[in-house]
């Protein structure tokens, strides 16, 4: 059976097959957009849902509290006096509270003590220093650190490290 091509007959096509009970047009079925508002709608609030669920799983597994607790970035230079005495200059960087920082170091000599230049506003910024005063003089090898311990307790770096 050979495919009948369509004639027009005034207006209208003869010979077109029909779409759903009426003939197809091109034109009008190009223009159609009677599910454009529907389609973009869905995909709009599947969008929104993921994204409230993204933000309330960070917060319910506790992620959101680490973002604060990043280590500061900053520069120190250490000077040790020979005898017992590490001086330690801020050079550059966040100016870090003093509670945050401690001292530590490698040797037998565990005590110390921590002296802050008493700066008013109870940061370390840049120009300030502190003096580590050890029980006994540090020997070839010795590391001294400086250490930072977040405000919570849960995060700590060693922002540098002096080696004797």
């Amino acid at each position: 059976m050979a495919a009948r091509s369509p004639v027009q007959v005034g207006t209208r096509w003869v010979g077109q097959r029909p779409v759903l009970g009426r003939t197809m047009d091109i034109k009008n079925f190009l223009s159609e957009s009677r599910a454009v508002s529907p389609v973009i709608g869905v995909i709009l609030m599947v969008a929104i849902t993921v994204i409230l669920a993204a933000v309330i799983g960070t917060f319910v597994l506790g992620l959101g509290d680490q973002v604060g607790d990043t280590a500061p970035q900053a520069s120190f230079s250490f000077d040790y006096d020979g005898i017992d005495t590490v001086t330690i200059t801020h050079e550059s960087g966040d100016a870090i509270d003093f509670e945050s920082l401690s001292v530590s170091e490698t040797s037998d000599e565990t005590s110390s003590t921590v002296d802050n230049d008493g700066d008013s506003d109870g940061n370390m910024d840049a120009g300030d220093s502190i003096e580590v005063t050890f029980g006994g003089s540090l020997v070839d090898g010795d590391e001294v650190r400086l250490v930072w311990t977040s405000e919570s307790g849960s995060n700590s770096a060693t922002l540098q490290t002096y080696t004797h």
